[in-house]
């Protein structure tokens, strides 16, 4: 039977294994899996739509179809999670707690980042620190001069500097900033500069608190169909979605399982606790809208409170019809 064939571009998981290993195999497609870094898959993806299916920033995704220009259609399937209490990075000595942020400046590798739009989100909800009453600084962690994929709009009061010349850990460490918004620890902090601290030093403990009081488990990816193969043959976004979430489970109950697919002691108690703590018990990390829809629906709201999104948008405006209307069935 001939299928469809379709380059997929995709960061490595344990629960899209199966499916880029062809073990998962999804109805009437042939997957061509590429492996890509995330920040250089996404550019190719948006600048030149290199890929049919891609992993995709949740930031860069939304600004996209809240001003018209998305080249592509996203699946409710979430392969990055992250809380992000643990990506707020200080300077030694500096500040001791979330609200003396209040006046100090904060860099930023790029404004719509989608781990900066979670970490601004709690800053102002959580701890009290309004946009306007930071001066942001935009600009790369480890290296000088990393270029905004989408230009920001900012709210109305908002200042931020862009700074091509240095680096944001440089500009941390010299004092010039007091913290960096970031989605990986910055590399001097990594190499043992202890001049960098994260501003949590327990964010497990604050982020569970986060979850139990917002019900907000951050999504950092979903996954996107180019628009004119979707166009061309929509039964590819079920196909698809039916296939990563039969790969997601096979993780799971590998996870589960007491043994070692995961090279962690008690890994799969820890499973069992994040099942209990974060899915209530029911389905582990699932895909779909309604069961994340307190996250899909606050990331929407901080996306258009900071300006990233030109628009504020619904859950429901994001992803492929044939998937949400299979899900009302």
């Amino acid at each position: 039977m001939e299928t469809l064939r379709l380059t997929v571009a995709l960061s490595e998981y344990d629960h899209i294994r199966d499916l880029t290993s062809g073990v998962v195999r999804p109805q009437g497609l042939t997957l061509v899996p590429l492996s890509v870094r995330p920040h250089e898959m996404f550019y190719r993806f948006m600048t030149h739509g290199e890929f049919e299916v891609s992993e995709m920033s949740m930031g860069g995704y939304c600004a996209t179809v809240a001003d018209g220009t998305s080249n592509c259609i996203a699946i409710p399937v979430f392969p990055s999670r992250v809380f992000r209490h643990s990506s707020v990075y200080i300077r030694s000595g500096g500040v001791k707690k979330p609200e003396d942020l209040k006046g100090k400046r904060i860099g930023v590798a790029e404004w719509g980042m989608t781990a900066v739009v979670y970490s601004r989100g709690f800053l102002t909800h959580q701890f009290g620190v309004p946009l306007k009453d930071v001066r942001w600084v935009q600009g790369g962690v480890n290296d000088a001069g990393r270029p905004e994929k989408i230009a920001p709009r900012l709210p109305k009061g908002v200042k931020l500097d862009i700074v091509a010349d240095r680096s944001l850990s440089e500009m941390l460490i010299d004092g010039d900033i007091d913290a960096i918004m970031c989605a990986s620890p910055p590399a001097p902090l990594l190499a043992g500069d202890r001049r960098i601290q994260p501003l949590f030093k327990d964010p497990r403990t604050v982020e569970k608190a986060y979850f139990r009081e917002t019900g907000v488990y951050p999504i950092m990816h979903t996954v996107v169909i180019r628009r004119d193969v979707y166009e061309r043959d929509p039964w590819v976004a079920l196909s698809l979605y039916r296939a990563f979430h039969e790969s997601k489970e096979r993780s799971v109950r590998r996870i589960m399982h007491p043994g070692s697919a995961v090279p962690i002691p008690w890994s799969y108690m820890m499973a069992q606790e994040a099942r209990k703590e974060i899915f209530g018990g029911g389905e582990y990390w699932p895909y779909g809208v309604e069961p994340n829809r307190p996250t899909l629906e606050a990331f929407l709201r901080y996306c258009h409170e900071q300006g990233v999104t030109r628009r504020k948008l619904k859950p429901e405006d994001l992803f492929a019809k044939e998937v949400l209307d299979l899900a009302k069935e």
